[in-house]
C-alpha cells in the first residue's frame, strides 16, 4: 500500500518537471543557450581545421547541433539563431562542395528564419543571405519570400534602407601598385571605420596560400565597385571584396608570397593603406615598371646606369595638382601646384644632365595624384631617392624662409601645422598619426633622410644667400607627412618658400629663381651620394675611365 502510494507520487513529480521543461525561460531557454554555445565551438573547430572540413559528415554534424537548438524551443530565443547558424553553414558547405541540394537546403532555412521570425534581425540577415544565393540564377529566381518583404514592398525597403542606408560607411574603390618586390593596396571610404585584419596561414593539405584579410565594420560595398581585382604580380594573386555581414565589409588579400606588411589609415578621406613587401631581387631593383609617369631616362652610356652603382633613379613628385591647388600666392591667381610643378620639371632635367641619372616625375602635368600613390610609384619604380617639391605658406604674410623635411615625429607646434597643411588633415589627425608612426618607420630609411635632408638645406640657404637678400634658413624639421609614409628610400620635403610671403611669392614666379634653387638642391644630392656612395658616380673623364678600366684588366 504504502510502495504503491510512493510510486504515484514519484510519478506525479516526474510528470511535473516534464511540465515544467515546456514552459518557456525556464530550464529549456538555458538548454538552448547551451546547446547553441556547444554547435559554435563544434563550428569554430570545425573552421580552425582544414583537414575536418574535407569530410561532408563534420559539416552535417555541426548544422544538426544548431538546428537542434530551434527544434527543442521553436519559440525561443535562441531558436532564429540556430537556424540562421545552420543555414549558414549549408551555405559554406555548398560553396566547397559545388551540390545544389546543399545550397536548396541553406535556402530553405533561410526561408524559414523570414517566415517564422519576420521581426527578428536574423530575418534581415537571411533576406541579403537569398538574394546573394539567387542572384544570377534563374531558376531559384522564383523563390516565393513573405509579402511583407517583397521587393518592391515598404517593408523590405526599410530593411534594406538598414543595409544601405546613410548610418553604413560606403567602401567605394580599391586600388593597387605593384612590382616584383613590393605591393601597395588602398581600399577608400566615405567615412571612418573600425578595422581589424589577420593574416591566415599557408595550408598545405588545401594548397591554399597565405591569405590577409581586412574586416571593415559597420559598412557596406559600392553597389558598382570591382569585388575582384586581379594583381598577378610576384607577391599577390588577386584582392577580393565581399559583404562578409549585414554591416561589415571584408577585403582579402590571396597571398602568393611575401617578407612583411602593414597596414595603417589616412584622413580626409578616410583610406586604408596595406603595404606587403617580398625579398629583394637585384632584377626587380632593375627594372623600371611602365606607368603613367613621365621618364627623363639617362644616356645609355651612362656609367652610372651600366655598373648599377649605388643611385640610379630618384623620384621627384611635384606636390598637389588637379583639384587639389595647395596654398594659394600671395598673388592674386598664384598657385602652389602651378610652381612646385615647375620647379619639378627644371630639377628632373638637372638630375638628368648634370648628376647624369634617371629621374621620375609622379605627375608632369596639372594632375591630381593621391598623397599615398606618390609614395606607391617611388616604391614601385625602385626609387633611391624620393624628392618631394612645395611652397610653404603662413597665415602671417610676414612669415618666409626654406625649410626641408624628413619624415619623423614633429618635435614642436609648427612642424605639426605644416604637416597638416600638406597632409590636407587636421592637427588632431596628425597628433593620432603620431601614435603609431614608430611602427609604420621600422621600413623607413630615417637616418639616411636626414642625412640627405640636411644637406639639401645647406646648399639651398647658402646657394641662394650669394644670389638674394634676407633669406632665411629655417633649418631641417621632421614631422609624419603621408607622402612618406611607407617610403622605402631616402626621402625629404622641400618648401621651397613661402608663396604666402609678397617677397618670395614673387621670386618662385621667377624662372631665374627657380633654376638657381634647382641648382642648389641639385648640389645637395650630389653631395649626399658622393658621402653615401662614394662609387655612385663616376664622371666621364679620362681619368675616371682608365680608372674603371684598371678594375676590369689589372696589370
Amino acid at each position: 500500500m504504502f510502495q504503491a502510494k510512493n510510486t504515484r507520487q514519484i510519478l506525479r513529480l516526474i510528470a511535473l518537471f516534464l511540465v515544467l521543461l515546456t514552459i518557456p525561460g525556464s530550464a529549456t531557454a538555458m538548454d538552448a543557450k547551451e546547446k547553441f554555445h556547444v554547435a559554435e565551438t563544434c563550428q569554430q573547430r570545425l573552421m580552425e581545421n582544414s583537414k575536418k572540413q574535407q569530410f561532408r559528415h563534420n559539416w552535417i554534424s555541426c548544422i544538426e547541433k544548431f538546428s537542434a537548438v530551434y527544434q527543442d524551443d521553436p519559440s525561443g530565443t535562441w531558436a532564429a539563431a540556430g537556424l540562421f547558424q545552420a543555414a549558414h553553414l549549408y551555405e559554406k558547405l555548398y560553396k566547397r562542395s559545388g551540390k545544389s541540394s546543399d545550397r536548396q537546403e541553406a535556402l530553405d532555412v533561410y526561408q524559414r528564419i523570414i517566415k517564422r521570425f519576420p521581426d527578428s534581425a536574423y530575418s534581415k540577415k537571411a533576406i541579403q543571405a537569398v538574394e546573394a544565393l539567387t542572384a544570377g540564377n534563374s531558376s531559384q529566381k522564383q523563390l516565393t519570400l513573405p509579402k511583407a518583404y517583397d521587393p518592391v514592398r515598404g517593408a523590405e525597403k526599410q530593411i534594406r534602407k538598414g543595409v544601405e542606408g546613410p548610418d553604413l560607411v560606403t567602401i567605394s574603390d580599391i586600388r593597387h601598385w605593384s612590382n616584383p618586390t613590393y605591393t601597395r593596396v588602398v581600399v577608400d571610404a566615405a567615412g571612418e571605420v573600425d578595422y581589424t585584419f589577420k593574416l591566415l596561414k599557408m595550408d598545405p593539405s588545401q594548397k591554399k596560400f597565405p591569405r590577409l584579410y581586412v574586416d571593415l565594420r559597420h559598412s557596406r560595398l559600392e553597389k558598382d565597385i570591382n569585388t575582384v581585382i586581379p594583381i598577378n604580380d610576384d607577391l599577390l594573386s588577386e584582392v577580393r571584396a565581399g559583404q562578409y555581414q549585414l554591416d561589415s565589409v571584408r577585403i582579402v588579400l590571396d597571398i602568393k608570397s611575401f617578407e612583411s606588411y602593414k597596414i595603417f589609415s589616412l584622413k580626409n578621406p578616410f583610406r586604408i593603406v596595406i603595404d606587403i613587401w617580398g625579398e629583394s631581387s637585384k632584377e626587380a631593383k632593375g627594372k623600371t615598371p611602365e606607368g603613367p609617369m613621365r621618364d627623363l631616362s639617362i644616356p645609355k652610356g651612362s656609367l652610372a646606369k651600366q655598373l648599377a652603382l649605388g643611385v640610379r633613379r630618384i623620384i621627384i613628385d611635384p606636390g598637389h595638382g588637379g583639384k587639389d591647388f595647395g596654398a594659394p600666392g600671395y598673388i592674386k591667381g598664384v598657385h602652389e601646384k602651378d610652381i612646385v610643378l615647375s620647379i619639378a620639371k627644371r630639377l628632373a632635367e638637372k638630375v638628368q644632365k648634370k648628376l647624369n641619372l634617371e629621374a621620375v616625375l609622379t605627375r608632369d602635368r596639372d594632375h591630381y595624384l593621391t598623397l599615398e600613390e606618390r609614395t606607391a610609384i617611388a616604391n614601385t619604380r625602385n626609387a633611391d631617392l624620393f624628392v618631394s617639391i612645395h611652397t610653404n605658406a603662413s597665415r602671417d604674410h610676414r612669415a618666409f624662409g626654406l625649410e626641408t623635411y624628413f619624415l619623423n615625429l614633429a618635435t614642436n607646434e609648427e612642424a605639426i601645422m605644416v604637416a597638416a597643411r600638406e597632409n590636407a588633415t587636421s592637427t588632431k589627425n596628425i597628433s593620432d598619426l603620431q601614435k603609431i608612426l614608430f611602427d609604420l618607420m621600422q621600413n623607413a630609411k630615417v637616418n639616411e633622410s636626414s642625412r640627405l635632408a640636411g644637406l639639401v638645406q645647406q646648399s639651398l640657404v647658402r646657394g641662394m644667400e650669394k644670389n638674394y637678400t634676407i633669406i632665411r634658413d629655417k633649418g631641417v624639421k621632421q614631422a609624419p607627412f603621408y607622402v612618406l609614409l611607407g617610403a622605402q628610400m631616402p626621402a625629404i620635403l622641400i618648401e621651397t618658400s613661402f608663396i604666402s610671403n609678397a617677397r618670395e611669392c614673387s621670386r618662385l614666379m621667377d624662372p631665374v629663381y627657380q633654376d638657381r634653387m634647382c641648382d642648389m638642391i641639385i648640389e645637395g644630392l650630389d653631395r649626399y651620394i658622393k658621402e653615401a656612395h662614394p662609387v655612385a658616380r663616376i664622371g666621364n673623364s679620362a681619368s675616371a675611365l682608365a680608372t674603371l678600366g684598371s678594375l676590369f684588366h689589372p696589370g
